[in-house]
């Protein structure tokens, strides 16, 4: 009996000992990067990685989709997967390590948005707004500039319309400016929806009557960035003697500050509800944002290296002496372009130039942007082609743009105009997850506005003068300090030596280039905001 006993406890040990075991081996197995570092991470699948940021940013992805209602056509007809290259349709989040870098990304960072710090859109009218007041005459307006400036322009004028009571005739578009295009302002916007939006605020009409074709008129350049007081008092005083006042330029007529809240609010509204897109491009913008989804998150990248840019503003970095010539030579015949003589070494160093797509590359390797990110070029015909994009392209090969996205049949009713064409880049720039400007003009300032408004989307603005200051030293090799050490290749120790300078203090920017045999890192340590803190590294191959 005492023999059966200890038998019966024997056995019951051993099953003990056999499960205490087996929980143990599933309690290693579950901590499977610490307790066994030979084992690869990159074998797993990326849900098992990140998948709370990645299932995040579905999700905000699907619900943007639902909100917008838009037509689902994710693969262009001209571009099927089948022909496009393999790479093409890898989600970027799968990819947790930058090509020459080591670690984890944090790619939060990379894709959320920024708190809006309880800033919200505020454009409905003080309860002391009333409609508006019986007109006293007609104000037309010729806008002028390129899509962009034009808009603000509108939106000007639509407050000016309000303090002097006048009737707003739908502004005629510039048709004379550099890019000669002959759109109307119904080609662009919705006209209809203009003057139904307003009606509370101004009286709008599409074309001046009849019966005032030969009422007394007046042409007026009003006085640049002017306050209340100039258009309430000199202004409206001019009623008295005529009936139309002809608005010669529409850009920077009015102050951006010191106005009534009221004046501010109508400004909002006339740019970001009023002014809508006419349904065609309306259509054909949320087509392109649809493809471009299909291939992730995405960033839009308005590169404004077009000739009419680098023209204007003499920047001639990077470029032959045979374009550098071209660009001036085009400068020197475009009349309403006042400067002539520009020193582009001293436009550049200022910051006044936009980042060359090399440039652009480099700043976006910085911020830790994998190389299969898909890029939207928002822009029009990047000078030189190829040539200049060859650098980007290599490091982000996914790079689209409206022509790659659509067929030549679809873009046929917008191509022959260039007003058009950018409002389909703006659409895509205001919808995309990240916005990025080489350059702070018109564009990059209205999309960063817009996309404040809508819910302060992730938009990242380099700084120019300071990034230039580091490429210089790059390309120079100016660099100073050494410290011998050593790193493993191949299995060998070989020496090496790193190479540090420390290039001074901008803007609460602090650079350091290291130097570590063929590759370059360029960290930079900027302060933004009140003691927050951002940590970007370059990498030169």
């Amino acid at each position: 009996m005492q023999w059966r006993r200890r038998r019966v406890v024997v056995v019951l040990r051993k099953l003990l000992t056999c499960a205490i075991c087996v929980i143990a081996l599933m309690g290693l197995l579950s901590v499977r990067v610490h307790v066994f570092p030979s084992s690869k991470v990159s074998d797993l699948t990326d849900a098992y990685k990140l998948p709370t940021v990645t299932q995040q940013h579905e999700l905000n992805l699907q619900k943007l989709s639902t909100e917008k209602k838009w037509t689902q056509e994710l693969t262009p007809p001209h571009l099927s997967k089948e022909q496009a290259p393999p790479h093409l349709f890898k989600d970027p989040l799968s990819s947790h390590k930058l090509d020459g870098a080591s670690g984890n990304l944090d790619f939060e960072k990379l894709w959320k948005s920024p708190s809006n710090r309880d800033f919200v859109p505020c454009v409905q009218p003080g309860s002391n707004y009333t409609a508006p007041d019986e007109s006293r005459g007609y104000l037309l307006v010729h806008t002028n500039g390129g899509l962009n400036q034009m808009r603000a322009g509108i939106c000007d004028m639509v407050a000016v319309a309000r303090i002097t009571n006048a009737t707003l005739v739908v502004p005629e578009l510039d048709k004379r400016s550099f890019w000669q295009d002959t759109s109307n302002f119904s080609d662009v916007f919705d006209e209809d929806h203009f003057i139904h939006a307003l009606a509370n605020d101004v009286k709008v009409i599409k074309k001046l009557p009849k019966d005032m074709y030969s009422a007394s008129k007046v042409v007026m350049h009003f006085r640049s960035w002017s306050g209340l007081e100039y258009y309430q008092d000199e202004i409206a005083s001019l009623w008295g003697e005529y009936q139309v006042i002809r608005a010669a330029k529409s850009d920077s007529r009015l102050a951006n500050n010191l106005l009534p809240p009221d004046i501010q609010k109508l400004r909002c509204r006339a740019c970001y509800e009023a002014l809508r897109f006419s349904p065609k491009i309306e259509a054909m913008g949320k087509l392109l944002v649809d493809r471009m989804r299909s291939y992730g998150p995405f960033i839009a990248l308005h590169l404004r290296y077009e000739k009419d840019m680098l023209a204007f503003s003499g920047c001639t970095h990077g470029l032959s002496d045979v374009e550098s010539e071209d660009l001036k030579t085009i400068r020197e015949n475009t009349a309403y372009w006042k400067i002539k003589d520009i020193n582009a070494t001293e436009q550049r160093s200022k910051g006044y130039c936009p980042l060359t797509p090399k440039e652009v590359g480099i700043f976006l390797t910085g911020l830790g942007y994998p190389s299969n990110t898909p890029i939207y070029i928002a822009a029009g015909e990047i000078y030189g082609g190829d040539t200049h994009m060859a650098d980007l392209r290599s490091r982000y090969p996914i790079l689209m743009s409206k022509e790659k996205l659509a067929s030549v049949e679809e873009l046929e009713p917008f191509s022959n105009h260039a007003t058009q064409m950018a409002a389909l880049d703006y659409i895509v720039s205001v919808e995309s997850d990240v916005f990025i400007p080489s350059y702070s003009g018109n564009m990059a300032r209205a999309v960063e506005g817009h996309r404040r408004f809508l819910g302060h989307r992730k938009t990242i603005s380099p700084d120019r003068k300071a990034l230039v200051r580091l490429y210089d030293k790059i390309e120079r090799g100016v660099i100073a300090g050494r410290e011998k050490g050593k790193v493993r290749q191949g299995g060998e120790e070989v020496l090496y030596q790193e190479q540090r300078v420390q290039i001074g203090s901008v803007r609460k920017k602090r650079f350091i280039i290291t130097l570590e045999g063929d590759r370059i890192i360029a960290k930079a340590k900027t302060e933004v905001g009140e003691g927050t803190h951002m940590l970007f590294e370059v990498f030169v191959t």
